[in-house]
Parts: C-alpha cells; structure tokens; sequence
C-alpha cells in the first residue's frame, strides 16, 4: 500500500486529469494508481492525502468517523467575538446547519510559503487568520462559513489531518507516511468503527 502526504499549491485541481488544461496532482506527484483522499478547493492551499488503501481512503472521507481537519484561514477583518461564537455553534449553509466547530484566533501569523498569486489588501480594513477544526466537508464549507458570518476568506491553507501535518513541506512536496503515521490512522478509524458497532447494538 501506498500513502503519500502533498503540500498542493494553490490553484492546483484535487484530482490527476483536467480537459481544460489547469494543474493537476499528476503535475507533482508520479506514482500511479494513488488517489485523493477527499477534497482541497482549486484555490486552497496544503495537505493532501493519497494512498491506494481504499478501505482507509473511504473511512477518512466519511464524516461519521469524525477525522478533524485544521485550516488555518486569512480572513477580511478581524471577526468579532459574536462571529467567533456562531462558528463554534454551528451555521446555516443552504438550510444545512454546520456541525460545532473548534475555532480561535491565531495570535501570530503562521509561518507559511508566500502564495503564487498576492491575496488583495484594503488599504483601511485590517485582516487576521483564524484557525477553524471541522470534521464534515461539505463544499467550499470554511469559506462559505466566515463568509456567513460576514468575513470573507482570502487565503486558505489545511495544514493537518487528523495527526498527519505538512511539517516542512514546501508547495509541491511530497513525501511517504511513516509506518508509525499509518498505523495511526487506521487506529483513529478503527476506533470510530467500533464505536459504531457498539452504538448499533441492541440493549435489553
């Protein structure tokens, strides 16, 4: 089996074909027969997971077992408490309501790679990052979540999976799981396994 961490760069499709000519994973990485494990929007930045375990690519994608992605998002402002709050709590994204989030200002800038192409800046409204948790994907979720609450996102980096981080990892690098990360995955998934086997029993 095959397990490969990439740090995608931005504006690089999540997957290893495009008719219409944009990059792709197959620009970056050349090992055949691998595939995305989930979803990192065309202009979002950081980890992805590919692995040809099929078994652990669905379990990691299915949000019932509960696998925590970190974003570390650059936002148009500075969000308000309020705003902080309704993240944690959970929003309304077309009458889908966001399940509770882990959410908190970052106190400094992370110590990321400069993006390929400049955000835009507004000479008199400052911006922050804030690091959001999820466990659900649901398309363009993060965005769409400070955008609801009226700060729009302007740069988006996943730096972590689960356990799994970029560590040093430059825009376009790669490399293979450790043993020890592996065995850890399908720990966390076989724990949320169990749980659900134990959950679906009957009690009498």
């Amino acid at each position: 089996m095959k397990y490969i961490v990439l740090n995608k760069p931005y504006e690089v499709l999540t997957q290893f074909t495009d008719e219409t000519g944009r990059a792709t994973l197959k620009d970056f990485v050349n090992i055949p027969d691998i595939y995305p494990v989930g979803r990192l929007d065309y202009d979002s930045e950081g980890l992805v997971l590919l692995t040809d375990d099929k078994a652990l690519q669905h379990r990691l994608s299915d949000p019932k077992f509960k696998i925590e992605k970190t974003y570390w998002v650059q936002v148009d402002g500075i969000p308000s408490e309020k705003a902080m709050e309704e993240l944690r709590r959970g929003i309304y994204i077309k009458n889908i309501k966001t399940s509770p989030a882990k959410v908190r200002l970052l106190p400094d800038e992370p110590q990321v790679w400069e993006r390929s192409k400049p955000i835009r800046f507004r000479k008199n409204i400052p911006t922050c990052w804030v690091e959001i948790k999820i466990s659900q994907g649901m398309n363009r979720q993060v965005r769409r979540m400070t955008a609801a609450v009226g700060y729009p996102t302007l740069r988006l980096i996943r730096p972590a999976i689960g356990p799994l981080t970029l560590a040093a990892l430059q825009p376009g690098e790669y490399r293979e799981l450790t043993t020890e990360e592996v065995s850890t995955l399908k720990g966390l998934t076989a724990a949320g396994t169990k749980a659900r086997t134990f959950s679906g029993r009957k009690r009498f």
